[in-house]
């Protein structure tokens, strides 16, 4: 007897709308929800691309409490909004707080690591300079 298949699709968002168009749109609190049902949930973090330009991104990553993203860098330049909760960001041998409504921008290169002090929630947004298509690959092999 053989095993079971294994389905890719139970990990899967149904339906996925364009990730890059003249203009989009979304409701942050229906996009968060929607994390918090699927079953990457249970492990901690959930993410998702809103956004997808060959030099832009937007994430939404929704993250447990003492949730953290180890120390890690890239090519473009960054920012990270808390939508909800409350995070910190290291870099730079700082370390910065960041509650709900606040924005930390973090040039390139520059190594940092996230921080959820409780449930919380960042949109993250990475933009590279034109042409570099090395860090945009990179970040698409990324889990």
């Amino acid at each position: 007897m053989s095993p079971a298949p294994h389905d890719d699709n139970q990990h899967r968002r149904p339906h996925t709308p364009p990730l890059a168009a003249s203009f989009l749109e979304f409701d942050l609190t229906r996009e968060l929800e929607q994390l918090h049902r699927e079953p990457d949930w249970n492990r901690g973090q959930n993410a998702k691309t809103l956004v997808k330009y060959d030099d832009f991104r937007v994430v939404l990553i929704a993250l447990k409490a003492r949730a953290r993203l180890p120390g890690h860098q890239t090519k473009g330049r960054i920012s990270i909004q808390t939508v909800a909760g409350h995070v910190t960001v290291r870099a730079e041998g700082r370390t910065f707080d960041l509650p709900v409504g606040t924005l930390l921008a973090l040039d390139h290169d520059l190594p940092h690591d996230v921080e959820a002090l409780e449930e919380s929630a960042i949109l993250l947004t990475i933009a590279w300079p034109a042409g570099d298509r090395d860090s945009v690959q990179q970040l698409e092999r990324q889990p």
